[in-house]
Order: structure tokens, then sequence, then C-alpha cells
């Protein structure tokens, strides 16, 4: 497959490409993210290392290969990213690199705001600053266009009042993204970390591996990014839709290292005077466990590609989107119906794969010294982020009736 043009420049990417990328992460993680730092990393308070980040962001560029080189970034694509996201998965990394190449540096990017991208994404790019989106309510419904917080005219900017939970790095990124509503309609907003009359709370959820806040702002100070209204609310969902293009890529990462770890098991543990894997049902679970693994691959690179040709003439400072301004975002085709598509079945595979090797490894798939149980847990956070299978399924079924 190759990768669609590049948003800083007119070269297109290609396999090679991708291979020599997959590659150098790949050795980078294996070196960066060993599973006794994972084990170290998810019992600390933030849950990852910032000098690993800095130096993931500043030898491979992690955070900003979406990002054109003149605002920061290596001028690649989503693709490129996606593979990123595919390898760590599957080592499980411990970093914000959902909330900031995943969601926020998106957003930034779709937004009709070139002060804004000039301002944050070198920072967010090098690994200096960290940065998350608010998409959920504290129930957890996704936020989409229906914000639980509202802003009002305070002076020269707003003031932001409401809640939000399970905000990923909510409690340790340096800059907050929020969708908020207007007398104009859906804005989105920018608050500093420590702003007066911001409260945090760090949740305790299923998946120690990736740290949630729950946010209140009682008259938190804010500066808006771009005009509110639909160009907001649509260039909010655009950014969403990426977001859950790479999420997909990461649970087909972790999918894979599930079953990579079962077929090892399968050949080494010897039952019966023979090793497990010889045995037709272990054989079935196995191949069942390849059809979804591969399934989930070619679902996330589809939406990473879709996500790519979405933003590949994206203009720096211009918002503008494949010749559309922000607000046509959604009506691009392809992605946020591939990105639906792709989380939905990424999630339930992820779930299935994680549950069949814990299964496959027996009684030692169930005890904390094995991994087992972190890639089942991540599996089951992951499908419940940026809207639930069932959600997107539903979704897509009305596209379907009104196509």
């Amino acid at each position: 497959m190759s990768a669609p043009d590049r948003p800083g420049g007119d070269r297109p990417g290609g396999a090679d490409d991708l291979r020599v990328l997959r590659r150098a992460v790949r050795e980078a993680l294996h070196d960066l993210s060993p599973p006794d730092e994972v084990r170290r990393q998810m019992e600390t308070e933030r849950g990852w290392d910032p000098k690993t980040w800095r130096r993931l962001c500043g030898e491979l560029g992690i955070a900003g290969l979406a990002v054109p080189e003149d605002l920061g970034g290596a001028g690649m694509s989503y693709v490129e990213l996606g593979v990123v996201f595919e390898e760590a998965g599957r080592v499980l990394l411990c970093a914000p690199l959902l909330s900031t190449a995943g969601l926020a540096i998106p957003l930034l990017l779709a937004l009709d705001d070139a002060d804004a991208r000039r301002e944050h994404l070198p920072g967010l790019c090098s690994g200096a600053r960290v940065a998350t989106v608010v998409t959920a309510a504290p129930d957890g419904r996704p936020v989409h266009d229906n914000a639980t917080v509202d802003a009002v005219a305070d002076g020269p900017g707003f003031a932001l009042r409401g809640s939000a939970g399970f905000v990923v790095d909510g409690a340790d990124a340096d800059l907050l993204l929020v969708p908020a509503r207007t007398a104009d309609g859906t804005a989105v907003f920018a608050v500093e970390a420590g702003a007066p009359g911001l409260g945090v709370t760090r949740l305790v959820t299923l998946d120690p591996t990736r740290k949630q806040a729950a946010l209140r702002f009682d008259g938190v100070p804010a500066r808006r990014l771009g005009e509110p209204g639909p160009d907001a609310a649509r260039a909010l969902a655009h950014a969403l839709d990426v977001g859950r293009a790479l999420l997909a890529a990461e649970q087909a990462g972790g999918a894979s290292w599930c079953l990579d770890a079962a077929v090892a098991h399968a050949k080494s543990r010897v039952q019966f005077g023979r090793p497990i894997g010889s045995f037709q049902a272990v054989k079935q679970k196995a191949a069942e466990m390849l059809v979804r693994v591969e399934s989930a691959r070619s679902a996330a690179m589809a939406a990473t590609q879709a996500a790519a040709e979405a933003a590949s003439s994206l203009a720096a400072g211009s918002g503008v989107v494949g010749g559309r301004s922000a607000g046509e975002l959604r009506d691009l085709p392809g992605l946020a119906v591939t990105a639906a598509i792709a989380k939905a079945y990424c999630s339930e595979a992820y779930a299935f794969v994680a549950a069949e090797n814990i299964q496959l490894h027996g009684g030692l798939g169930f005890t904390w010294e094995h991994d087992a149980h972190l890639y089942y847990k991540r599996a089951w956070t992951g499908g419940e982020m940026l809207g639930r299978p069932d959600e997107h399924i539903e979704g897509l079924a009305r596209h379907l009736e009104g196509a």
C-alpha cells in the first residue's frame, strides 16, 4: 500500500518507506518500552516518563509525523503515524501519544486558526509540551457537538463552566483543548494547565497503562481557537475521526502481540507428550485469531489512509482541507465512515484476541505476572474510547439508510 501525498511535500511515501519506519520505531520501543518499564510507569501517578517522550519526539519525531515541516513536524501523513500507533500498541507504550499526536494535533491542524498552530504545534512536536482534547462527558458519552461545558465572554477572553470525564492524560497535559457551547454555537477553547478554577481528579480505570482524569471548570479562563459554529464543530468531528483511525491502528498492534504470544506459547507448551499447538482445537483458535488480526490491520490501514487523504492538502495557516473549508470536513467521503468501521471492528477484534490469548495460556494467562491481562484491559478500555462499537455500528446503519 502506498501512502498518499504528504502534507509537507509532494513526494508520496511507499511501502519501503513504511517498512523502514516500522523497523526504526519497533527497535526504539523495544529499548524504551520493555515490559518491565511498562509496569514501572503504570504504577506512577503520571503514567509515563517525560524524558522518554521527549526522546521519542526528538529522535523519531513521532508526535509531529503528520505536521507540516514549517510548524515543527516531519511533513509526512497519518499513514506513517498509523504505523507508529500500531507499534506502540504492540508494546503498550506508556506515553501521551493518543492525547497529543492522535487528538490534539489533528484538532489544531483542522481548526481555522493559524496563530494557534504556530503557537502550539512546535512545542507539541518536540515533546516539550503535551496536549489533550476533551472527548467525553462525565458519564463517558462522546462529546461530538453536544459539549458539556459552557463558555461565556469574560473581558477580552472567555470563562468556562461545566465538567468532562475520562480525559486521556487530562491531569498532566500542559494544554487542554475543550469543546464548549457558546451563544454562536460550538467552539474549541485552549486552557493552560493549572488555570484558576480548573479542578482535576485522577481516575482509577481498568487500564493502568493509560491514565485518565475528570475535569471541572469553574470560571476557568480560556482562549477561543478559530470561529464558533459549524466550522468548529465539524473540525472537531474530523479530529475525532482521525483519532479513531489511529486508535484502531493501536488496537491492531495490540491484537498482533496477543496472537504472537499465543502462538509462541502453543509451540512451547507440551501436554500429553506434544506441543499444545498440534491439537486441532488450538489450531482453530489460532486461525480465528489470525483472521481477526489481519482484518483489523487492514481496517486500520484503510482508516489511516482515509485520514491522510482528507488532510493531504491541508495548507498551514489556511484552515483548508482538500480545497474545502474546515466547516465542510464532515462531508468528505471516506474518513468518517472508514474510521467508524475501523474503530468498531478493531475494538471487537482486539477484545476477542486478547481474551483468547489468556485462554490459550491457561492458568498462566490469569496471573498478574504475565502481561496478557494488561493487553486485555487496554483492549476493553480502548473499545470504550471515542465511541463504543455498537454506537459506530448504529451510526453506520443510519448512514446507509440515508444513502
